[in-house]
């Protein structure tokens, strides 16, 4: 009986834990990666397919601001934070601003390459689009929520991280700072 009741311990504490990041995934909860944290962006790994554009690097992206965009599209959220995504890139792109969507299927029939395509057709996206099957891309990221963007300076490390809808002011106020700033 013990054995039952620490166990049922242990499963209530780890629901509570993964209903907890629940909660920070869907309270749009923007962070300032913090100087300990200000890590070295990873490569875009095992890409299956880039839409609207050819292969891209971090290496080959170093001098510019990068913003990565996690999301798929039968994703509410991400919907949602796609038309705020596609304006920065429009209003920065010629300010240095890169915008890399990397799309990871949370279903099996997001995979479908003809299915993203038709999305960013929909959504009106003109940013480059890495197809990430595979979550290679996301788990070198350590990503664990739909929408998240991530920030990378032009020395290639990240120092801004967003979660879920919301602050796009504060956003693309990050944006701004990262490209005044020298490369």
């Amino acid at each position: 009986m013990l054995s039952r009741i620490k166990t049922l311990t242990t499963v209530v504490a780890i629901a509570a834990v993964a209903g907890l990041g629940a909660l920070v995934a869907n309270s749009g909860a923007a962070t300032a990666v913090p100087a300990e944290a200000n890590r070295v962006a990873p490569e875009f790994a095992g890409i299956d397919q880039w839409l609207n554009s050819p292969p891209l690097t971090m290496q080959q992206l170093r001098g510019k601001v990068v913003l990565v965009d996690f999301w798929t599209y039968t994703c509410v959220n991400c919907v949602n934070t796609l038309p705020h995504v596609e304006k920065l890139y429009q209003k920065y792109k010629d300010q240095g601003l890169v915008v890399v969507g990397v799309h990871t299927p949370e279903y099996a029939f997001e995979r479908e390459t003809k299915k993203v395509k038709a999305a960013i057709a929909e959504y009106g996206l003109h940013y480059p689009v890495a197809q990430d099957n595979q979550y290679a891309t996301w788990n070198a990221y350590g990503n664990q929520y739909w929408p998240a963007v991530y920030l990378i300076d032009k020395q290639g490390h990240i120092v801004y991280s967003h979660f879920g809808e919301g602050d796009y002011d504060k956003t693309e106020a990050a944006v701004r700072e990262q490209l005044a700033r020298a490369g």
